[in-house]
């Protein structure tokens, strides 16, 4: 008896020690007072925090692995039956598919959307993003296509990339089997599914035995891996949920590398002077609009890592950095349209693709929500406990669908 009562007072010190170390590191997280719902996002802030402590020390205590329970919390919860689309669990080529099919006939054949989730490539999951694929089919009139490419880490990088090419190639060939127009494919994902979003873009532009993709939807995308020092990086430095240190903590755990390059990299110290020259012209602070740009500052010049670039090679790969990609591939590149949002590290990756973009002669639709943050479109469809800008999102998203 003795001995089970002090195992609960362990676990109760435990959990009330835990949420005091969330709560301290809740309160060094900067919350924008013009953001969306300040108050309701340092509250979200404060209880991932302290999962994402509480799944560290299970893991380090051997009880589960760390993802387990941020997938668990990240899948929300299950969304009720709709009686408007036709649902239905398939693969294209091995790859797991959600088929969102509207159930009212049709005169003509549909457009299709083809979804990649965000997630960092570890968690996240067509459940996850149920609510927005229903909504786009619904309100735009759309076959969605959700795919639920494998994670890290079950499968290493750049598996999800490979899956996420291949069930967009199965779609473009098969898309006639549900109702859809080949030739009205829209590609759309949110962060690391925008990098998909793009990449899958970018490896299509010169295939002759498919269809073309219609256009592309990139939402707060991730776009490139060298310089962590933009004007969005250094005031969303410490924001809610993706910060500067944990975005690129997220990337070397997802590449499977050394934790410890951390530092090197948010520095800059793994790009050589030949490849920041190179690039320059592409991923450069001065291509930045000044009006976002206030209080940023120039970083002081870092000694360059050969180790650490020979170990990093994979984030100059264009699968990873669609920034990258040669103009002869962007000036092929489909409609697109790309949403930034203010309070979010990576604003200026969407920024700097749209002038890259638009420089190509490729159309572009940008919307900025001032107000929004990573992560806000994960909220859309839980009424009061979503955000306005999660919805602002989505619904830009279908208005520029129901465009094609």
């Amino acid at each position: 008896m003795e001995y089970a009562l002090a195992l609960i007072a362990g676990i109760l010190v435990a959990f009330v020690f835990l949420v005091i170390i969330g709560i301290y590191h809740t309160f060094k997280a900067e919350i924008p007072p013009d953001v969306d719902q300040p108050s309701k996002l340092r509250l979200y802030d404060c209880i991932y925090t302290l999962v994402e402590i509480l799944a560290k020390n299970l893991e380090n205590l051997g009880i589960f692995e760390e993802l387990t329970l941020m997938r668990l919390i990240v899948d929300g919860l299950p969304a009720c039956r709709d009686s408007k689309l036709f649902i239905k669990d398939l693969h294209f080529d091995e790859v797991p598919v959600r088929i969102y099919l509207p159930r009212v006939p049709s005169a003509s054949k549909r457009r299709g959307v083809i979804f990649f989730h965000g997630g960092c490539g570890m968690f996240g999951s067509i459940r996850t993003y149920e609510r927005i694929c229903r909504y786009i089919a619904r309100k735009s009139d759309s076959v969605v296509a959700s795919v639920g490419y494998h994670l890290f880490p079950e499968c290493k990088y750049p598996d999800q990339n490979l899956e996420c090419l291949t069930a967009t190639v199965h779609f473009l060939k098969t898309a006639e089997n549900y109702g859809v127009d080949p030739h009205r494919i829209i590609v759309c994902g949110d962060s690391i599914g925008g990098t998909f979003t793009a990449g899958v873009c970018q490896e299509l532009v010169n295939r002759r035995d498919l269809p073309k993709i219609r256009a592309q939807v990139l939402i707060y995308p991730f776009l490139q891996a060298l310089n962590f020092n933009l004007p969005s990086y250094q005031k969303n430095a410490f924001t809610a949920f993706l910060s500067r240190e944990r975005t690129v903590h997220f990337i070397l755990k997802y590449l499977s590398k050394d934790s410890s390059m951390k530092e090197a990299i948010l520095a800059g110290s793994h790009v050589p002077e030949s490849m920041n020259s190179k690039y320059r012209k592409w991923i450069n602070p001065d291509l930045i609009p000044e009006i976002f740009k206030l209080g940023y500052k120039p970083p002081l010049p870092t000694s360059f890592l050969p180790q650490v670039h020979e170990e990093t090679q994979e984030l100059f790969e264009t699968r990873f950095s669609p920034l990258l990609a040669e103009d002869a591939v962007v000036c092929c590149l489909p409609d697109t349209c790309i949403i930034t949002c203010e309070h979010d590290v990576l604003r200026d990756d969407g920024l700097l693709y749209k002038k890259r973009l638009e420089d190509n002669n490729v159309k572009v639709t940008w919307h900025h929500m001032e107000e929004g943050f990573h992560c806000a479109v994960g909220f859309f469809g839980y009424g009061i406990f979503s955000f306005p800008s999660s919805s602002k999102m989505v619904n830009h998203t279908v208005n520029f669908i129901k465009g094609y």
